[in-house]
């Protein structure tokens, strides 16, 4: 997958935007990098478009802003020289696709049927849009689709909302989901930034769906941990269990036989996905983690990783669900 795809895959929430006004671009670009998502698809569907896609590449050069409804070569020439650094069309045009491969520019063509992901393969692409996402079949579809497809990956959009977003990325051929929920045309046109930025926030946090996995406690032995542990199974009806390096109590509590990080233990927080978690609080939070902490699968994605900083004296680390 191309590096502007992977980038797009990282953060995994796409804020399609339709700006009738220029002068909304700049606050809008600032409404969505606070809130979360540092990138949009600028659609054209006005003429403010391209000067709009301008505004936002030179105000917010780390932002991954695009262009969308790119239907023509003229409209590739007028996004690209505005700085949009990846394409977007509703359909597959093979003209428009070769255009974008001649000029090197990233594009994702929409596609719904299997005639089209054949026709994108013989382009020599490996990631499509799905469009009109939830007027095509949905989420069904694309899995049936992908069964014979096996190495095409999908970014769907249409019909992405806060209900469904989760379903359409757990499947795991699904880089990102476009959507507008978060940036609807009403706020933009009304100036509620403050608005725009607390819907996409909380898209963010749909996403990532953080919550709290277990808390840790340091213990000298594995003597003093046991009978903290049996303590907490007495108390609150939690059974016990002895691992490797720690014994849980329910899967609440895990009580470290010897002190680990942290000084007095450690907190587990749990995502949807990690790797998107780490993306969004490293580039967006300014977060850093220990590389050296972290336990990744055999395709080398994390599984678990620590914060560097310690909270109240505690080592915090994410942990996928």
């Amino acid at each position: 997958m191309i590096p502007v795809l992977e980038k797009i895959s990282k953060i995994g929430i796409v804020p399609v935007v339709k700006i009738d006004r220029a002068e909304d671009a700049l606050p809008l670009a600032k409404a969505l990098c606070a809130g979360g998502l540092p990138c949009a698809e600028v659609t054209f569907r006005t003429d403010a478009a391209a000067e709009a896609i301008k505004i936002m590449t030179e105000n917010f050069p780390d932002m991954c802003v695009g262009a969308g409804t790119v239907l023509n070569a003229a409209q590739v020439d007028a996004a690209v020289e505005a700085g949009a650094k990846f394409i977007v069309s509703p359909g597959l045009n093979a003209n428009t696709v070769r255009y974008c491969q001649e000029k090197n520019v990233p594009i994702t063509p929409g596609t719904s049927s299997p005639s089209d992901i054949e026709l994108a393969i013989e382009l020599g692409l490996d990631v499509v849009k799905f469009f009109p996402a939830e007027q095509s079949g949905g989420l069904a579809k694309i899995k049936a689709m992908a069964a014979p497809y096996v190495n095409m990956k999908f970014m769907p959009t249409g019909g992405i909302n806060a209900k469904n977003l989760t379903s359409y990325l757990d499947f795991n051929k699904i880089i990102a989901c476009g959507g507008s929920w978060m940036v609807p045309g009403d706020l933009i046109n009304a100036g509620e930034w403050d608005k725009i930025e607390q819907l996409t926030r909380e898209a963010v946090q749909t996403m990532l769906g953080f919550e709290l996995a277990h808390i840790g406690i340091n213990m000298e032995n594995e003597e003093e941990a046991v009978k903290a542990a049996d303590r907490f199974a007495f108390l609150f009806g939690m059974p016990a269990k002895v691992g490797g390096g720690s014994v849980f109590a329910g899967t609440a509590v895990e009580v470290m036989k010897t002190p680990y990080l942290g000084k007095n233990g450690h907190i587990a927080i749990r995502t949807n996905y990690i790797e998107r978690a780490v993306n969004y609080m490293t580039t967006v939070l300014g977060v850093e983690f220990n590389e050296e902490s972290a336990k990744k699968d055999d395709k080398g994605k994390y599984k678990a990783i620590y914060l560097k900083e310690e909270i109240g004296g505690f080592a915090v680390h994410l942990v996928q669900k």
